[in-house]
Parts: structure tokens; C-alpha cells; sequence
């Protein structure tokens, strides 16, 4: 690997590949070369760094950087944040990068530096227990990041490993203190040992249990591996796929843009790099960059959304109530952008933050429609009126209420009900890096309840010949066909609609290959969206 992409801080275009895996270090090779362990230390425990064979890095101590690079800073900041406040990378990132005025290139370095580090956390504390002379719950969390930070460098980014580790002792010195810098300089010198692949290879050279195995090479918790090879099952797909799918969450995501139908261009968006999409009408793909420096993104009419969550809104918008069900009804009942919406009330049930809720609210003013949207949160409405507020304000309105309360007091009020639900965000975990390390199963349980009150009461909102799409950015079956099943059980007019065939009209290929058994799941590894899960509800007339 060339180092003609870095800096004088070992800086690097971007990361070797898009997830967990590569293995290479790029051309600054093993860096800190010198004696293996022996490690003296002075009365007070300090480390020593005496004679010509003790450098830990290729700098002389009076050479090495004691400045915190803002791009590794930034990085360091966010992981800290994530881990002593509970807060989400993607909100405190942007914040970070503006604040210390990172240029597009910078800004770029310290995100993959920062969502790298997150997602392969489970890999990198393997390894890092490895060179650390105790459990690593005894370090002081600060320290630990940045050792985090260090191993992402080294083992899957393009960063010579010289520049790597002078860099990360510099942000240690700076930040945390000098003599905690020495402790990183170390480990970090035998982190840089071997690849990433070597790594792997002596990790897990005698583990049989092939779940564990698949946790630490992807960087998933195990319980989640167990998950999602249960999901796979459960959606029609073969287990054999999991490694793919695991794969999927470590490649960092594409930014995907959507222009609301009717308000909105993708041409300044075009202009500036941007790919047409090529799942949904009226989308794009970004590579990122600042993209509130659109002036379409910044009014509303261009907006940051996944294609899994376009699709499923469509899917809701196009379905042809006219059509009837019965023997063959539920393919029957689904058709195109054109189906007659005239007149019609719709109701975005669980709203917040109101990306789904803007796009419900262009195609429902594209349809004559007009559309409800409820969020519980004060805070989370207030965002929802924000995201809509492209949209004509006598289509739409907020309300600020629990959700589960709709059903009762607004009785068979509406034509078309969106549910999508709190859960634990197992699909989106490409996007929300920490999420895996947060969520436990302990989280099914607690949303289960939540999660089946909510779809009662949408049923219970919808009028009879209405829809309802009962919507999760999670595969696993205790979040989708479960809570489905269970609500088909207890009533006898409802049936199901072929949610797959939803979404093959509502996609530009026509042949998603999502449905299975009348519901319809999306895949990261599949169709490069967050899994969405879709099941369209029918009550009968």
C-alpha cells in the first residue's frame, strides 16, 4: 500500500476497506520496532525509556508530537462522549468536526477514525487484552479509547504505523497526560506487531464455537450473531448468508438523499457528486462530505434518509385501497404511485425524529391526502414540525400524545397508518456504531410490550377497508412477524397484504426479493439499506 495519500500526521485518504477485515497497515510497516516485553520501570512504576534499543516510536522523546491532531482529537472526543455520556456518534460528530473547523478531508479522516474504532470495538479489546498487563476494565476508560483509536489506525486504516503511533501518543500526552502516554506507547508498539489477519488468526486458532468466532472477527456482540442468523431464518434467507450480513454492518454506510416528491430537486445534490439512487424514484447517493452546505438540504426539500425507510413509506402511500382483497386480493391491492388517495386522512403514529413523516407528507399533498403526525416527546415534535415544515402546513399536522392512546380516541379516523416502532435499532447498527455495544436482549423484552400496545392502536385508528404498515429498523422476529402475529391472532378482520409486492412497485429495479410469507425484510448485505422490516395490514370492510 502506497503512502502517498498520508500527511505529516500519517494522515490517509481513508480507511484500507470499508469495514473490519483487511489486515494491511499500509507502507509504514510494523511500527516501534525494539524488545519484546521487559519492560522497565522506575520507584514510582514509570515506565523507562533508556538506550538506543528502548524508542517505542521512530522519534526521538524530544521529537515526539505533544499537540493533540485535531482530526484524531475530534475522534477522541466523540468516543469519550459515546462512553462517559451515552450520547450517539452521529449526533455529537458533526458538532465536533465543525468546532475544531476540520477541512472535508480532515472531517472524512476523523469519521472513519471515530466509527471504525466504535464498530470494531469487540475486535480491538481482543486484541488490546492481549498487550495490556491487566483486565482492561482496570484502565481508565480514557486511556482505553484511545487505545481504540490507536488499533484502528493500525490495523485497518491507511496510516503508516509510525505516524500512527507518534500521533496517538501526542493526543494522549495532550489530552490525558504524559504519563499515561507511555502505557499507550507501549501497547500500542505490540498492537502493531502484527496485522490485523495475524491477529484473527491467533485469537481464534483453538476456538471451536463458530458464534464466537464470528463475534470477534466482525466485531458483533454474540447474542446479536445468534440474532441475526435466527432473523435470517426467520425471513426466508439461508444462515449461510450471516457472515455477509455481519460483513454489511462493519462497511461504512453511503449517504442516502431523497428529494420529497413534488418540493424537492436532487440537481444541486448531482452537481456536487451525488449518484442517483438506484432502488427509489427520487433518490441519491453522497459520500458524504457537508451536505448542510446544500441549499435544498438546507430548507427541507432535500433530506438525509436511508432507502430502506423511502421504500417503506412508499410502499404505505401506493397501496390501492380501492382494489379489494380476498383470493388473490393481496397482491391484488397493491399498486402504483397513481392509486386514488383522494380525500384521504393518514397518520404517522410514532413521528419523531419526522424523516418518514416529510416524505408521508409530500406524497400525501401529491394524493390530496393530509396527514397526522403524533410523537409523544415535546422535544421529538418540535423536530418533527422542523422536518416538515417543507411541506404546505394545511396537509399536515402534529400532534404531541402518547401513541397509544390514538386508537381510542380517534377510532377508525384514518385511511393509511404508518407504526414505526421503538426497538432496539438492530438494522441501522452500519449507522449507529455504538448501538451494538449498548443494546442487550434485555431490550426485546422491554420493547415487546411497547411495541404490540402500538400496532393496537394504529389498528384500532384505522378506518375498516384502511392499511396499516407495521414498520422496525430491526430483523429479529421478536420485533416484526411475532408482534404480527400476535395481532392477527387476536382479531378476525385483519389479513395480510403482500408487503414484497409493496415494495417491488415502489422500487426502480421491480424485484427487491424482500417478501417472505406476505411480509417483506430488507437486508444491509442484500439490498445496501438498513433491515427494515414491512408488514402491510389490512383491515377488512
Amino acid at each position: 500500500m502506497s503512502e502517498s495519500g498520508s500527511n505529516g500526521s500519517g494522515r490517509a485518504r481513508g480507511p484500507q476497506s470499508g469495514g473490519q477485515g483487511s489486515g494491511g497497515q499500509g507502507s509504514g510497516g510494523r511500527g516501534g520496532q525494539g524488545p519484546r516485553g521487559g519492560v522497565k520501570r522506575n520507584a514510582q512504576g514509570r515506565e523507562r525509556n533508556r538506550g538506543p534499543q528502548r524508542s517505542y516510536t521512530e522519534n526521538a522523546p524530544s521529537q515526539r508530537s505533544r499537540r493533540a491532531d485535531p482530526a484524531r482529537l475530534v475522534a477522541f472526543e466523540v468516543l469519550r462522549a459515546v462512553a462517559a455520556e451515552d450520547a450517539y456518534a452521529n449526533l455529537v460528530l458533526p458538532a465536533r468536526i465543525r468546532h475544531h473547523g476540520l477541512d472535508k478531508r480532515d472531517a472524512g479522516f476523523a469519521t472513519e477514525l471515530s466509527y471504525g474504532a466504535l464498530r470494531g470495538q469487540g475486535t480491538y479489546d481482543a486484541i488490546l487484552a492481549r498487550c495490556v498487563d491487566r483486565p482492561l476494565d482496570q484502565l481508565d476508560p480514557a486511556i482505553l479509547d484511545a487505545l481504540r483509536i490507536g488499533a484502528h489506525q493500525l490495523l485497518a486504516m491507511r496510516v503508516p504505523a509510525h505516524a500512527a503511533l507518534d500521533e496517538t501518543v501526542g493526543l494522549a500526552r495532550a489530552v490525558i497526560g504524559a504519563g499515561p502516554s507511555g502505557l499507550i506507547n507501549a501497547v500500542l508498539r505490540k498492537v502493531s506487531a502484527h496485522t490485523l489477519d495475524e491477529w484473527l488468526e491467533l485469537l481464534l486458532r483453538d476456538e471451536p464455537d463458530e458464534t464466537k468466532v464470528a463475534s470477534v472477527r466482525y466485531a458483533h456482540p454474540e447474542w446479536i450473531v445468534r440474532a441475526f442468523r435466527q432473523s435470517l431464518v426467520a425471513h426466508g434467507r439461508p444462515v449461510t448468508e450471516i457472515n455477509d450480513l455481519l460483513e454489511a454492518d462493519n462497511a461504512a454506510p453511503v449517504v442516502n438523499l431523497v428529494a420529497l416528491p413534488g418540493l424537492g430537486s436532487l440537481d444541486e445534490a448531482l452537481e456536487s457528486g451525488a449518484t442517483p439512487g438506484e432502488l427509489v424514484e427520487g433518490s441519491a447517493l453522497s459520500s458524504g462530505g457537508d451536505l448542510g452546505r446544500l441549499a435544498s438540504v438546507r430548507d427541507g426539500s432535500t433530506r438525509v434518509q436511508d432507502v430502506g425507510s423511502q421504500l417503506v413509506a412508499r410502499a404505505l402511500a401506493s397501496v390501492d385501497l380501492a382494489a379489494g382483497t380476498g383470493a388473490g386480493g393481496a397482491e391484488s391491492a397493491v399498486g402504483g404511485p397513481g392509486s386514488q388517495a383522494g380525500g384521504e386522512r393518514w397518520l404517522d403514529l410514532c413521528a419523531g425524529p419526522g424523516g418518514k413523516a416529510a416524505l408521508l407528507g409530500a406524497l400525501a399533498r401529491q394524493h390530496g391526502a393530509t396527514l397526522l403526525a403524533n410523537e409523544p416527546a415535546p422535544h421529538r415534535a418540535k423536530l418533527v414540525r422542523q422536518a416538515l415544515a417543507a411541506v404546505p402546513h394545511e396537509v399536515w399536522h402534529v400532534r404531541t400524545g402518547d401513541g397509544r392512546e390514538v386508537g381510542s380516541e380517534m377510532a377508525e379516523s384514518f385511511d393509511r397508518v404508518l407504526v414505526d416502532v421503538p426497538c432496539t435499532g438492530l438494522g441501522a447498527l452500519r449507522r449507529r456504531p455504538e448501538s451494538r455495544w449498548r443494546r442487550t436482549p434485555k431490550d426485546l423484552v422491554d420493547l415487546g410490550p411497547l411495541q404490540r400496545e402500538l400496532l393496537k392502536s394504529a389498528l384500532d385508528a384505522v378506518k375498516p377497508g384502511g392499511v396499516v404498515a407495521y414498520v422496525t429498523c430491526s430483523p429479529h422476529p421478536a420485533e416484526t412477524t411475532a408482534v404480527v402475529s400476535d395481532a392477527l391472532r387476536k382479531r378476525d378482520d385483519l389479513e395480510l397484504l403482500d408487503a414484497g409486492a409493496a415494495l417491488d412497485a415502489v422500487s426502480l429495479t421491480g424485484h427487491l426479493e424482500a417478501g417472505h410469507d406476505l411480509t417483506a425484510q430488507l437486508w444491509p448485505h442484500r439490498h445496501r439499506t438498513d433491515a427494515m422490516f414491512l408488514a402491510l395490514i389490512h383491515k377488512k370492510a
